[in-house]
């Protein structure tokens, strides 16, 4: 048991240093705006600082791919190692930016390649990492182990949220603006150290290892295809599911985690410290669902949880945000926010699992990788932009429909997918315990 937990702690615990460095970003940005570009308007520099926020985004995919390729050809630990390098260099290069006084627009550009580091990083860490945890779990505990994921993953927005709230009580706002906001970045290279020292001493998979060994079924070009884009084009049909399966959950997950703070704040109206207060609760509570709804999709499936998700996402979008708009206290949002996130907890909690047993073990690192980094760019990234665009239109009733509507869409794949549970990782094509070689392909679309 021991072991397993090892497993778990190394394979899921970058995505905490990830999402801290993530959210410290964009949380910090008020902060640190001003230090890189000219004295003027600083609403433009809010901008600035957002544009060079979005630039990780359309890195993602190349992330995806880039690291998706070494995950498959030279092995789960070797590109968990180095998302976390990536990881470490852009928080070092954002803590020890020069500021523009120092270096005129050379602290942009410093900026702009650690964003693009972070962006190729956090790219690849997801499919890494679910890869990982997927292939070193028991074949009956994989939902269990892979929904550590978004328990790491939240656990890094909870102390990221944590550190400003420390910051902001012990230090003065012109020591936030001047030198406190590079705190949080100092925090997350050491954070990341960490993990890179205990990722280079982590065992690879089973899977990945039999499936290297010679005589697994595999002929010598099968081998040289490894992780390529044409090898991930014979499985077109997994990798439009991960896009379609993963659309309606990352535009739910990032409006009841990443906007949530935001919409209570400037659309409900409530007091700034009230919002962050409800926020940090709901992801706490969200952080130890993940576990148990992993471990029941070990014993039911993972499609009931998906299904029941779509479901509640699809019809009770609209009434949630709603009354969230006009909850007015600290309680009632609270409680419709935990409402949402348990509805999510159906996507988060074994999403990760899900594409992972789609795909064999030859294409598994990119095949997760590429289409869930292409997903999230689209409809994840973009969520909070789309929901200002509505607000700041005056209907901003329509992203409530906008979430509900990709959920939606969602519900159809999970309603006509195949159950992932019982699939043998370790069986070219995945079929399961028992069957025939290829009795775990899917049928080409």
């Amino acid at each position: 048991m021991g072991q397993h937990w090892k497993k778990i702690w190394v394979g899921s615990a970058g995505n905490m240093v990830e999402w801290f460095d993530w959210f410290v970003y964009a949380s910090f940005a008020t902060y640190f705006a001003g230090s890189f570009f000219p004295a003027g308007n600083d609403t433009a520099k809010l901008m600035n600082t957002a544009g060079i926020f979005a630039v990780g985004f359309f890195m993602r995919p190349v992330g995806g791919w880039l690291l998706g390729r070494v995950g498959d050809r030279k092995g789960r630990k070797a590109a968990l190692t180095l998302t976390v390098t990536l990881m470490s260099a852009s928080a070092v290069l954002i803590a020890v930016a020069p500021t523009y006084a120092v270096a005129g627009y050379g602290g942009v550009a410093v900026l702009l390649v650690a964003r693009l580091l972070q962006g190729l990083s956090v790219g690849g860490e997801y499919a890494a990492s679910a890869t990982y945890l997927t292939e070193a779990s028991a074949p009956g505990r994989r939902g269990f182990a892979s929904s550590f994921q978004y328990v790491s993953m939240t656990a890094g927005q909870i102390l990221g949220l944590g550190l400003q709230i420390v910051l902001q009580h012990t230090l003065s706002s012109g020591e936030l603006h001047s030198w406190g906001w590079r705190i949080p970045f100092v925090v997350g290279a050491l954070g990341a150290a960490v993990i890179f020292y205990l990722r280079r001493n982590m065992l690879e998979t089973d899977a990945y290892t039999e499936a290297t060994e010679e005589g697994t079924g595999e002929s010598a070009g099968a081998v040289a295809e490894r992780g390529t884009i044409r090898a991930l084009m014979r499985h077109k049909r997994e990798a439009f599911l991960v896009i379609a399966l993963t659309m309606g959950g990352t535009v739910a997950y990032y409006t009841y985690t990443t906007y949530l703070t935001k919409y209570l704040s400037n659309s409900a109206g409530l007091p700034k410290q009230t919002a962050t207060l409800v926020s940090f609760c709901a992801l706490l509570v969200f952080a130890c669902l993940q576990p148990l709804a992993g471990a029941l999709s070990d014993r039911i499936g993972r499609r009931p949880l998906l299904i029941t998700f779509a479901v509640g996402s699809t019809f009770l979008t609209v009434p949630i945000m709603t009354m969230l708009k006009h909850a007015g206290s600290f309680w009632p949002a609270l409680g419709l926010s935990l409402l949402a996130l348990v509805v999510v907890t159906g996507y988060t909690s074994i999403n990760a699992c899900v594409k992972a047993e789609l795909f064999p073990t030859g294409i598994r690192s990119l095949g997760v990788a590429l289409p869930y980094a292409i997903a999230n760019a689209l409809f994840g990234g973009t969520a909070e932009y789309v929901a200002l665009w509505f607000k700041n239109g005056g209907i901003e009733s329509g992203f409530y429909w906008y979430v509900a509507g990709c959920a939606a869409v969602s519900l159809v794949v999970y309603l006509s997918m195949r159950e992932t549970r019982d699939i043998d990782l370790k069986r070219v094509g995945g079929a399961p315990e028992g069957a025939p070689a290829d009795a775990g392909k899917v049928p080409a679309s």
